[in-house]
């Protein structure tokens, strides 16, 4: 089974604190690097962490608040200064597109990789990638300005063939692959082997989902349903019930039940306010409801499913 996880880059809201960074995260699948989110100094924060930029080759970005994007074409134009020579595909909206290819064009000259931008305009759950072992799937949120939150899926791989079974029918390396794509075998006489004595089950695809920043949107909780690790936005506590409607932001208690709602197995909250002198108000209040609840930090790295 191949690594997915998330490591937090940075977990805090629009206004700077000094105990958190401003949004970013790295998902990292079978060793390919998928950022979300870009804030100002992110690119310290992959150093930090023992990134190395080759790796990553996709960018999503959630929206154009500056506390979300504002670190991209830094990074940017440092990858240019290291030479990278790998492509980056940045997904984004399509106002922030226009937006970043002016600022592109100013900054970094003679780029040495090319900078391949995906709209993510979308009114309804949208796959924006996916490749053979992986899916993204963008869904709008409700903020003040378009949003969107992400989906990560693994596609379900084939089933893996019994060793003792290729020993005792005497399977040939070349059958093995349709093998294991479903296909039965027929020995020399004639008799044939079911597919389901040769082989077992994949394992089970594993999913993590990106919602911040947003209201909580009840309507996708059949999208992310059984979500294996959902990270949510909880900018607020009670207290600031009224301020988190007012500004298009949640609280911890409607986070978890959020989770709640799609039937996750792990709640990771974060995009905290500096309002607050801590957290800790947040994860008791998510832990009353949802008890697989924790806290996000920068450096903290969870392992999905």
């Amino acid at each position: 089974m191949v690594d997915f996880n998330v490591t937090i880059l940075g977990c805090g809201s629009a206004k700077p604190t000094l105990r958190h960074q401003p949004s970013s995260q790295i998902v990292n699948h079978g060793g390919t690097f998928y950022m979300i989110d870009c804030g100002e100094g992110t690119q310290m924060q992959l150093v930090k962490c023992g990134f190395r930029q080759g790796k990553l080759r996709h960018v999503f970005i959630s929206h154009s608040h500056g506390d979300h994007c504002l670190g991209l074409v830094p990074m940017l134009s440092s990858f240019a200064l290291e030479g990278r020579s790998y492509d980056l595909n940045i997904y984004a909206s399509s106002d922030l597109i226009e937006f970043l290819q002016n600022q592109i064009s100013f900054f970094i000259h003679n780029a040495s990789f090319e900078i391949i931008f995906h709209s993510i305009d979308c009114q309804h759950p949208t796959v924006i990638y996916t490749d053979a072992k992986l899916k993204v799937t963008a869904f709008p949120l409700n903020h003040r300005v378009p949003c969107y939150g992400f989906l990560f899926q693994e596609n379900m791989g084939e089933r893996h063939i019994k060793k003792d079974c290729i020993t005792q029918y005497h399977i040939p390396y070349d059958r093995i692959k349709e093998i294991k794509c479903g296909a039965d075998y027929t020995l020399s006489n004639g008799v044939v082997i079911p597919n389901a004595d040769l082989t077992e089950p994949p394992a089970s695809a594993r999913s993590y989902a990106y919602c911040s920043d947003t209201r909580p949107v009840m309507r996708w909780a059949e999208l992310l349903n059984g979500v294996d690790l959902l990270y949510h936005e909880a900018t607020y506590s009670n207290h600031y019930q009224s301020l988190a409607v007012e500004v298009f932001h949640s609280t911890a208690e409607e986070a978890a039940t959020f989770a709640i709602q799609c039937h996750a197995k792990r709640l990771l909250l974060g995009h905290f306010s500096s309002r607050l002198n801590g957290e800790d108000e947040l994860l008791q209040e998510a832990l009353r409801i949802f008890p697989n609840t924790s806290l996000a930090n920068e450096g903290l790295e969870v392992r999905i499913g």
